[in-house]
């Protein structure tokens, strides 16, 4: 059976399977075309310049990660702040979301010297994971929107303790938190 024809839709996967393993770092057209098994005209006829390529790739990998998260998390409703947490947390540190930690570090990292597009799919996906955070606490959480933003902050936090090899910060910031 022959492959699809080349699509957006079909290069995507593939893109994402190769910057989840290899990071955006130095990620020029021409190995990214070489990945997808086109050529860096081929991508450029798709998404129309480097940027479009990224913007869209990213948005992909958002969604893929929001996927993989809606099925790792438990079906019961958290108890608590704490406990939506800490379900995230674990769920955070599972091998298989190990390839979108690193790629979302990198993101958070181009964001930070001030790369507009970076700095503008970081926020894409954390109003995504925001809505989804909130989403998921508890259904009497007196306000979800503030709760959502606490859950990120004591996930994200603990996550970067763990990359710097200091999770027992992270630990003591979750048992902090209130219920």
């Amino acid at each position: 059976m022959a492959d699809p024809p080349l699509s957006r839709e079909t290069l995507l996967p593939r893109l994402a399977a190769h910057v989840l393993e290899h990071g955006l770092a130095g990620a020029s057209l021409r190995p990214l075309a070489r990945a997808a098994g086109t050529s860096d005209r081929m991508l450029i006829y798709h998404f129309g310049s480097k940027d479009g390529l990224v913007t869209a790739l990213l948005e992909h990998v958002a969604g893929m990660y929001a996927s993989a998260l809606e099925m790792a998390y438990p079906t019961e409703p958290a108890a608590s702040r704490r406990d939506c947490a800490q379900r995230l947390l674990a769920i955070g540190r599972a091998p298989m979301f190990a390839s979108f930690l690193r790629l979302w570090w990198e993101i958070v990292a181009g964001a930070a010297t001030g790369d507009a597009a970076f700095r503008a799919s970081a926020a894409a996906m954390m109003d995504s994971q925001l809505a989804w955070f909130e989403a998921h606490l508890p259904p009497d959480d007196p306000d979800p929107k503030a709760g959502a933003r606490l859950v990120a902050l004591a996930v994200e936090g603990a996550l970067m303790m763990d990359a710097i090899g200091l999770g027992e910060v992270g630990e003591a910031g979750l048992a902090a938190l209130e219920g």
